[in-house]
């Protein structure tokens, strides 16, 4: 199966689980298929886990963790600047790999390895500045301290859409803290996960610190890692409904969680916008990965006065898009993860349409097939469309017409989700105030793209629980001990 992947660093390309520093096949000698959902050619055939293997991993993972959290903080960041320079020096192989399981264009899954890494980087600086407090208490004769000190064994779990950055995002401050981790990668895009895995173990990881999980049955996996009074921090991304569930699971054993859950990110387009710099950022936002983002536009809002010019305009904008394989040259938009994806989006459009809006480009699956869907701009869309609760994760773009910055505010918070949102303007006060407004963890003015490691990503509401990334990051791995020192 490895026909269809052309790399240069073969290592790169793995197949089993990774437990205790070892690529090992499933007990039960059990396999799924990975395919491309470019062209539905199966890529490779992977180990399939359960919760036996699942706990092999904890338990491996708390023996390392002893003797991580006991490790020298410059250790901690020469081990992590390794895996990340290796990471860069593998961006073709690893672009690649992510492109033939994933989909996305190659210029993005280049960007992303890139992305990725800065993560890596970062958090091996941050570790640097974990610091506690020492200071005078109540008394003279006491001295009154806290520190901080990593939460033991950590179980991730990730989604397809972005196979390396989630997993970095969440490994690289769990490890800088001094956690060890056990991961479940997305069924549809584990080859990521192993890749990162063997970079992790050539830069020098200690065994037993990474371990990689891989199965179809993500229930019995899950179930094993909230079960365990061992793992004591649960980190996931991906929908509310999956998102709710651990929770619940992780309440019988106390566990720490970050929850980075389902959106519903409006966009709103004020009467103040520059129409240029609108559509360069709808654009970015919307179709981005075809769409198949949490934070991805999925409301466009547009005030009356500019209604007409902004449609032109993105339309035209629109229809540059080049739909294809991801590895062709100049391709801007890849398939759909699977057929139940695109299944999903054609069903949310037909429906849309059926309640009285409009298809103004697009509206049906690509001619090439597969998993294909063509870019689609509708207007007139409804209150009661399913857009308006529900993530497309397609390149569908449904637009909505508002008259006052009032009614355009009570839209776009109009749902129980809060992650991500975006609106133009060049008013100022209107910024300003929009801004406060807005309930949201993170806002993009002027702008459709704001992730980076710098900035603290997470959601309000139905959105999730936690920040990745930025200095808080760090911080959702970290245990607080508080300590008073009596000199009597």
């Amino acid at each position: 199966m490895t026909k269809n992947i052309e790399l240069q660093n073969k290592s790169l390309f793995q197949t089993q689980g990774f437990i205790n520093g070892e690529w090992v096949d499933a007990q039960s000698k059990k396999t799924f298929i990975v395919t491309n959902p470019a062209n539905d050619v199966p890529i490779a055939e992977v180990a399939n886990m359960g919760a036996q293997e699942t706990n092999q991993a904890i338990e491996a993972a708390e023996i390392a963790f002893q003797q991580w959290k006991l490790s020298p903080i410059k250790e901690r960041y020469s081990l992590l600047m390794k895996w990340y320079q290796l990471i860069m020096d593998n961006q073709k192989d690893l672009a690649t790999l992510m492109v033939v399981e994933q989909g996305k264009p190659y210029a993005e899954a280049a960007g992303e390895v890139i992305y990725a890494a800065t993560f890596v980087q970062w958090f091996a600086e941050q570790g640097k500045r974990m610091n506690g407090v020492v200071k005078s208490a109540f008394s003279p004769n006491a001295e009154l301290k806290y520190t901080k000190e990593p939460v033991g064994v950590v179980g991730i779990v990730t989604p397809w859409n972005f196979p390396l950055t989630m997993i970095t995002r969440k490994v690289a401050p769990a490890i800088a803290a001094g956690c060890s981790v056990v991961v479940k990668p997305s069924e549809l895009t584990p080859l990521s996960a192993f890749a990162l895995a063997e970079l992790a173990q050539q830069a020098g990881m200690p065994k037993g610190l990474i371990n990689i999980i891989p199965t179809d049955d993500a229930a019995s996996v899950g179930n094993a890692l909230t079960a365990s009074a061992t793992v004591r921090k649960i980190s996931f991304t991906g929908s509310t409904r999956v998102g709710k569930i651990l929770m619940k699971q992780s309440a019988d054993t106390v566990k720490r969680t970050s929850m980075e859950l389902g959106g519903n990110a409006p966009f709103i387009v004020f009467d103040s916008a520059d129409i240029n710099t609108t559509i360069e950022a709808l654009m970015a936002s919307k179709f981005r990965n075809a769409g198949q983002t949490c934070v991805c536009a999925n409301r466009i809002l547009v005030q009356s006065k500019i209604y007409d010019e902004f449609v032109d305009s993105f339309i035209k904008k629109t229809q540059q898009l080049k739909v294809g394989n991801g590895l062709e040259e100049g391709v801007t938009i890849g398939p759909l993860i699977n057929k139940q994806a695109l299944e999903k989006v054609d069903t949310f459009v037909q429906n849309t349409l059926s309640k009285g809006a409009e298809c103004l480009l697009g509206g049906k699956p690509h001619e090439l097939g597969f998993t294909f869907f063509q870019p689609t701009i509708l207007s007139n869309v409804p209150q009661d469309s399913p857009y308006n609760c529900e993530e497309i994760f397609g390149p569908v773009a449904p637009l909505i017409k508002f008259d006052t910055e009032e009614q355009g505010i009570a839209i776009a918070n109009d749902t129980v989700h809060g992650l991500a949102a975006y609106f133009c303007s060049q008013d100022y006060r209107q910024i300003n105030r929009v801004n406060q407004a807005l309930r949201s963890g993170m806002i993009g003015i002027n702008t459709g793209i704001f992730s980076n490691e710098f900035g603290p990503f997470g959601g309000v509401k139905e959105s999730g629980i936690g920040r990745e990334g930025s200095e808080l990051g760090i911080e959702e791995y970290l245990d607080i001990k508080y300590s008073l020192l009596s000199f009597q």
